[in-house]
């Protein structure tokens, strides 16, 4: 949940205007700009398939280097100020480091309860209690699908990722598919919430939607969640997790409560600095990690035995002491340095003005429905967030009713593509050797199917106009 900017969209003097101050889309820059997007991404897809140590984020970081040179020299040889390619630039740098660090600080809290022995406790209750692959499968998908209107999306999906990488072990495959059921269920458990997630929040904030008529998107937001579930569901093997062989009772490590109680109070706290202070949440997360230093700091070491973590490492006097910079030596650097990349890439394209032309050409040519159920697609690769202010900008004459489908399919269509959300993102970063743009692109079509089924929903419980 981040208070609503206006993205990659400045005058002359770098205040926030009505549209792109120039349209680059015909000139030679322009056009490089695309294809160097194309091949940036595309290649960044072929992260499996090229190996030997080649990580997504090459291609893409390459390629928004490339096209900001672009879109600087393209205004240069125009005869336009680059005051105004600075500012753009430096804003989309800021929307990256707001994601930057509020990853950061989530995959901190989580290494740092997975060393705490906070997940095998969780896996060895749930083995215990008798609860089967399919049975953890739903419970993820529910507490994803109802705690992100709360705590938003890419917080919930991180926190539900860390519990099934623990739990399905061993299980790859059931792996990748909790975490394509926690995406859908994250990214549409936000959608029927102006706080659950940025689109809504931006919509909300320029009143085309008020309050009180976001619940009418919960119907088509569970069955959004529902369908693919239900086809990934007949997947699941229908056995309990195998205890470990030889295996007691886990026992969480000196520290582990207290640690769960301050990251409960940081997703307390970001809430508030959002919906009460109307700070960045990104304040409320870095606050909380501040304040997990600070305990990491006066709590000495324990000593005592410890059980290994997943790579086998048993915890030493110093790591009972909760040092924070181990922990973020732990963060799948790659994923956060490859959303740098897409966020950098889109908002150079935005500057080019081609979000701003595409949002014209799809309003004027095929009308709002077909155009929001495009744009929701579309916005697994271009990010939702440009995306939807290039249309509120564009601001094509809608009803109540399409305005709120295009808050569905610009909440949810990110589900399609593991990098089409911050919740994929994030969860690629917690589970990248099981959960990968490969493993996500198998369950697209079952994705697909849900997310049209949820467009059909929307417009019979609200009103096909």
């Amino acid at each position: 949940m981040k208070e609503a900017a206006d993205p990659m969209v400045y005058t002359e003097d770098g205040k926030s205007g009505k549209r792109p101050m120039h349209n680059m889309t015909g000139t030679w820059q322009g056009a490089l700009s695309l294809l160097v997007f194309i091949a940036g991404y595309t290649a960044a897809i072929m992260e499996e398939s090229v190996g030997h140590g080649f990580k997504k984020s090459i291609p893409i970081t390459l390629a928004a280097g490339i096209i900001w040179v672009l879109v600087a020299l393209g205004y240069r040889d125009k005869g336009h100020s680059l005051y105004f390619v600075t500012t753009a630039a430096r804003h989309n740098l800021t929307e990256f480091v707001e994601v930057f660090l509020f990853l950061l600080c989530a995959m901190t809290f989580i290494n740092t309860m997975h060393r705490l022995n906070v997940f095998n406790k969780l896996r060895w209750f749930l083995v215990e209690s008798g609860f089967s692959y399919r049975s953890c499968f739903w419970i993820t998908g529910l507490i994803a699908f109802w705690l992100s209107p709360i705590a938003d999306n890419l917080t919930t999906a991180v926190l539900m990722g860390a519990v099934i990488s623990n739990l399905g072990h061993g299980y790859d495959e059931y792996v990748a598919m909790c975490c394509v059921n926690i995406v859908v269920a994250a990214n549409a458990g936000g959608a029927f919430s102006p706080f659950g997630d940025l689109t809504t929040l931006m919509v909300w904030q320029k009143g085309k939607v008020r309050l009180e008529e976001f619940p009418g998107l919960l119907a088509p937001a569970v069955v959004n969640w529902l369908v693919p579930a239900f086809l990934m569901n007949r997947r699941i093997k229908d056995a309990v997790p195998p205890r470990v062989e030889g295996e007691v009772a886990v026992q969480l490590l000196p520290g582990a409560v207290e640690v769960i109680l301050l990251f409960v109070a940081t997703v307390f706290m970001t809430a508030c600095f959002h919906s009460y202070a109307h700070l960045p949440p990104v304040l409320g997360m870095m606050t909380g990690l501040g304040m997990l230093k600070v305990y990491g700091w006066k709590v000495p070491g324990k000593g005592g035995d410890a059980s290994p973590d997943g790579d086998g490492d048993v915890p030493t006097r110093r790591d009972h002491a909760l040092d924070i910079f181990k922990r973020l030596e732990q963060t799948e650097w790659d994923t956060l340095i490859f959303f740098y990349g897409v966020i950098m890439c889109v908002g150079g394209l935005g500057v080019m003005g081609y979000l701003s032309a595409l949002s014209t050409f799809m309003y004027g040519n095929f009308g709002p429905n077909i155009a929001n159920v495009a744009l929701g697609a579309l916005s697994a690769v271009i990010d939702n967030i440009p995306m939807t202010y290039a249309v509120l900008q564009t601001d094509p004459l809608m009803t109540t009713t399409q305005w709120l489908l295009l808050t569905l399919t610009a909440g949810v269509g990110g589900s399609l593509l593991a990098v089409g959300s911050a919740a994929g993102v994030g969860l690629m970063g917690v589970n990248s050797r099981c959960y990968t743009f490969r493993s996500h692109l198998r369950w697209t079509p079952a994705v697909a199917l849900g997310y049209l089924a949820s467009v059909v929903v929307h417009l019979a419980v609200n009103g096909f106009e």
